[in-house]
């Protein structure tokens, strides 16, 4: 099988869309070989522009997400998408719902486009969405999209997988009062009012500017955008581009990318040795040292405080 991995790799970095695909199955289900494709990695990542896009549902961020690629194709760069499904409660597979406004992208060889399923995961990503990442920076593409779940107030993780996070709302939806309470203002590198042709839009534009003033960015250096597009017309697209190119050279002045890539790595560091550390944890035919634990707090002859220490460094 190493040899196998090793030939994936090599596809991979080639950019075999065939390759591509089967590691990451292999990393959404967590197949023995993860750490050694991780490995081979490593070596070739950490180069593509990651753009995170997010929002509620019926904002339009499928379509939205169709029009950049077709932007950012029209000069040259190889696109990568990660879009996050709901998971089916049956099959734990992802709902390609929105899936189907990509489909003019689905014979550009340049163009590779990923439905994953969050199964259940909270934050709007997939737990495995850092590992295909990873994969798709590895495939030498220039520019990949994450785009979220859209189910309103848990998507904030999306700013931490990407460079840029653009957050999607529409006029008449009420969306950037939920932004303010839901802290969206906060992860947003660019807002975008889409379908922008709809009655109110110029208002919640003035509304957003109004609430991204009233901020405080003082560890930011970077002054939130707003932009407005009609992303199934491709009106706005061309200044929405323009705005994360703005950003992008900003991220490299300031050195707030080489942050970001760095909490990025942090981030997944932390969530793979927890993850460890569980499955280490519920091993054994009798349930595993976490399940003895919690039988002893809940008869009362350990605290939870004392049997979380002991699980930690019987680790």
């Amino acid at each position: 099988m190493a040899r196998d991995v090793a030939t994936l790799v090599a596809g991979a970095h080639e950019g075999r869309t065939r390759d591509i695909a089967r590691l990451i199955s292999m990393i959404e289900d967590g197949a023995p070989e993860v750490p050694a494709i991780m490995r081979d990695l490593a070596a070739t990542s950490g180069h593509a522009q990651v753009i995170g896009i997010t929002g509620s549902p019926g904002v339009g961020k499928s379509t939205t997400t169709a029009a950049l690629i077709s932007g950012l194709r029209a000069r040259g760069e190889r696109v990568g998408v990660l879009a996050v499904d709901p998971s089916s409660p049956f099959s734990g597979g992802a709902l390609l719902g929105d899936r189907i406004r990509m489909q003019e992208h689905a014979t550009d060889a340049g163009v590779f486009i990923r439905s994953m399923a969050s199964r259940g995961h909270l934050g709007g990503l997939s737990a495995t969405t850092p590992q295909a990442l990873r994969v798709l920076d590895a495939a030498a593409f220039d520019t990949v999209l994450i785009e979220t779940v859209g189910v309103g107030q848990s998507e904030v993780e999306v700013a931490a997988a990407a460079d840029t996070t653009l957050v999607l709302l529409a006029p008449g939806m009420g969306d950037s009062i939920q932004a303010a309470k839901a802290g969206i203002l906060e992860i947003g590198d660019v807002f975008v009012v889409n379908k922008a042709d709809r009655e109110g839009a110029d208002s919640t534009v003035r509304e957003l500017r109004n609430m991204i003033a009233l901020g405080d960015h003082p560890d930011r250096g970077w002054q939130p955008r707003v932009v407005k597009t009609v992303a199934s017309t491709g009106e706005g697209v061309d200044a929405l581009i323009s705005t994360i190119d703005e950003h992008r050279a900003w991220l490299a002045e300031s050195g707030e990318g080489e942050q970001r890539r760095l909490r990025r790595a942090r981030d997944e560091v932390e969530a793979l040795a927890v993850a460890i550390l569980h499955r280490r944890w519920e091993a054994g035919t009798d349930g595993g040292v976490l399940e003895k634990a919690a039988r002893e707090v809940a008869a009362g002859r350990l605290d939870p405080h004392a049997a979380a220490e002991a699980l930690v460094d019987g680790s």
